[in-house]
């Protein structure tokens, strides 16, 4: 193979790579959305042939009508996450001013950074969660918060 041909073909595997890549997602988006409208289709269908014939139909489930998207993280993961990147972040600084000295270990502060960000994220959030729940009148009237949590009855 000339030299040139190698370089062509090192210079296309990244791109194909990328356009593949985008492509399986719109590949996914598209179906995704053809697969929701035949759904819909196909429940409206239902229902015409329930109102002819006079007979109830039950309504479409509020989980059909949620994004398939998973919902975005709790307080909980913004802990864990918080406390994963503060240790990482530590024992990378340990470990680079032991191996390289104290001029580059600093950069182990970065993850430890990110940790500590995720750890007031997890505080705020967890106050905000707090506060929410407690609000009055949000509950059953005669209750207390430890009846609604469990879910036993007056």
């Amino acid at each position: 193979m000339p030299e040139n041909a190698v370089a062509i073909i090192g210079v296309m595997i990244p791109i194909v790579v990328v356009v593949m890549l985008v492509g399986i997602g719109m590949l996914k988006l598209a179906l995704d959305y053809r697969n929701r409208r035949e759904m819909f289709q196909l429940h409206h269908a239902e229902r015409l042939a329930a109102i002819e014939k006079g007979v109830e139909i039950a309504p479409l489930p509020p989980e059909f009508f949620k994004s398939y998207r998973r919902p975005l993280p709790g307080p909980a993961v913004s802990l864990r996450n918080g406390l994963l990147w503060l240790f990482v972040g530590g024992a990378l600084f340990v470990a680079l001013y032991e191996a390289v000295g104290s001029d580059q270990a600093w950069w182990g502060l970065l993850p430890a950074a990110v940790g500590v960000a995720n750890l007031l994220f997890y505080l705020i959030a967890g106050r905000k969660l707090e506060a929410d729940t407690r609000k009055p009148g949000a509950g059953r009237e005669g209750t207390t918060d430890s009846e609604q949590r469990v879910g036993s009855k007056p």
